[in-house]
């Protein structure tokens, strides 16, 4: 028996009837340590997330595909949610050892051009059909707002969907002006519970079995944030930066992770600003 096989068989999980999961050590924000890969479809397959820079993890990855091929389980491609390190670690290496190709989204190919080469672009709405004893469709939302490029991918049977970074079980989700986009991240958030799924694959975390009461949730705390944030900013009643909102913003959040928070704020005063709440004098808002 090869030496990984009692971890690749300790560690894959059956989260539906045509998905797998298999969660990989990635350098991701903690306190997340894995990112969640996906095999999904019963002889057309694809793989979700080629997420680790890590060889080890990337033998483990490709035990798993061979073990499905072994069963008559053929990947036809790799698919990647959004550009962010901790989900296309591994893709260059795994193109080439799996022999597959990568697909993503046009800005998902933007932000990863020099870096590994995307093979087809998915658009919003596409349909990925994989035969099969149970043939499998997968759909594609374009879910901007964390990453410009991101996307979910439903399963139509069960409607489970594979979430990327949009939520998480384990962890919080940044969303930060250099990659991301408040408003469109709430936009995504109610497309998503708009397709009313079953259950929701995170990229870090546990099976989400309550997925309506989760998105919920994300889009009422960040309101929450939003109005702590305008009230620290009236108070003030001055010019301000993110770093003089954060105590009275975040004043619920342990010191440590306030470098974090003033991305957030930021992110929140951006879309405040594009609201026409607040407006911005030089570097500072009002």
């Amino acid at each position: 028996m090869p030496p990984t096989a009692a971890p690749l068989r300790d560690r894959v999980q059956q989260v539906a009837p045509t998905i797998q999961m298999l969660p990989v050590r990635t350098p991701t924000l903690p306190p997340a340590t894995h990112t969640n890969t996906f095999l999904v479809g019963t002889r057309e397959a694809v793989v979700v997330e080629p997420a680790t820079p890590y060889r080890e993890e990337q033998d483990l990855m490709v035990e798993w595909v061979q073990a499905a091929r072994l069963k008559g389980v053929e990947p036809v491609a790799i698919l990647a949610t959004h550009h962010h390190p901790d989900h296309v670690g591994g893709a260059m290496a795994l193109k080439e050892r799996l022999q597959l190709p990568l697909w993503a989204h046009a800005m998902t190919a933007q932000r990863l051009d020099g870096i590994v080469e995307i093979d087809m672009l998915i658009q919003d709405g596409e349909r990925i059909m994989l035969d099969g004893p149970t043939p499998t469709a997968l759909s594609a939302l374009h879910t901007p707002g964390h990453a410009p490029g991101h996307l979910c991918f439903t399963d139509e049977a069960s409607n489970i969907m594979i979430a990327g970074d949009m939520v998480a079980s384990v962890g919080t989700i940044i969303v930060e002006p250099t990659d991301g986009d408040m408003l469109l991240y709430l936009e995504s958030l109610r497309k998503m519970s708009d397709l009313e799924p079953t259950a929701l694959l995170p990229a870090h975390g546990e099976v989400i079995n309550q997925p309506q009461a989760i998105l919920s949730f994300y889009i009422e705390h960040r309101l929450m944030r939003e109005k702590k944030v305008l009230d620290a900013l009236k108070a003030r009643g001055k010019p301000s930066r993110p770093r003089h909102l954060v105590a009275d913003a975040y004043a619920d959040t342990p010191k440590h992770l306030w470098p974090l928070a003033l991305r957030s704020i930021e992110a929140h005063l951006i879309k405040l600003e594009r609201d026409g709440t607040i407006a911005k004098e030089g570097e500072r808002w009002v």
